[in-house]
């Protein structure tokens, strides 16, 4: 169970695939636990090779997780569509953005950082990783090391961007902050160094680590 406080609890029927050792179920859990909702959870063992297993792959033939089993029956895959989802069933408060520009924004910066940071990040994480030998076949070493600067130059360019702002996006809180947290935590593993000199982009990790809702 995703565990908040005073938390809403969601469809009894409702159950979320999640791992804890996964960057992706992560940004669901925290989107859920800024929203103060309660979902029942099924961790997926991924060192067992569960996502792998015929049973999950039914669920989600990427054998990917997160997915979310509606009330239905109906499984809803990839972290976006499922935060989406609930972003529309509890629209407050907004993590999406307000009006035309907040959700242009935030939606500009929830790509910008999940397509050149985090997808980079887990690049190399999965392609220079020894536990990670068995998962990708093969390996491509070249495939991290290109990755790598990508990874950084991304931090780089959030760095510049969040000069005389707390957030990612503008004012308010976003699942775009979502995102670059956990970019930047699942960045430790992948043994990449958040650059010394990237001060606003310090500042902001760390800000956004001591939300609860980072502990989800």
């Amino acid at each position: 169970m995703v565990n908040v406080p005073a938390g809403k609890a969601c469809g009894a029927a409702m159950k979320l695939y999640s791992s804890k050792f996964a960057p992706n179920p992560r940004r669901v859990r925290i989107f859920l636990s800024e929203k103060g909702l309660s979902v029942p959870t099924v961790d997926v063992d991924l060192v067992a090779f569960e996502h792998k297993a015929p049973g999950y792959a039914a669920l989600n033939p990427f054998r990917r997780v997160p997915c979310l089993e509606l009330d239905d029956g109906e499984i809803l895959a990839e972290s976006i569509a499922i935060c989406r989802y609930f972003e529309a069933l509890h629209p407050s408060p907004s993590l999406f953005g307000e009006g035309a520009r907040g959700q242009a924004f935030v939606e500009m910066w929830q790509r910008r950082l999940e397509l050149n940071l985090l997808a980079n990040v887990a690049a190399v994480f999965r392609h220079s990783h020894p536990a990670m030998k068995e998962w990708e076949v093969p390996q491509i070493p070249d495939f991290a090391a290109a990755s790598r600067p990508r990874a950084l130059e991304a931090m780089a360019i959030a760095d510049r961007a969040l000069q005389g702002r707390a957030f990612i996006a503008g004012d308010q809180f976003s699942v775009a902050d979502i995102t670059g947290l956990v970019a930047l935590d699942f960045a430790k593993p992948a043994r990449i160094d958040i650059p010394a000199e990237l001060a606003d982009l310090r500042r902001w990790h760390g800000a956004l680590a001591a939300r609860p809702s980072a502990k989800a």
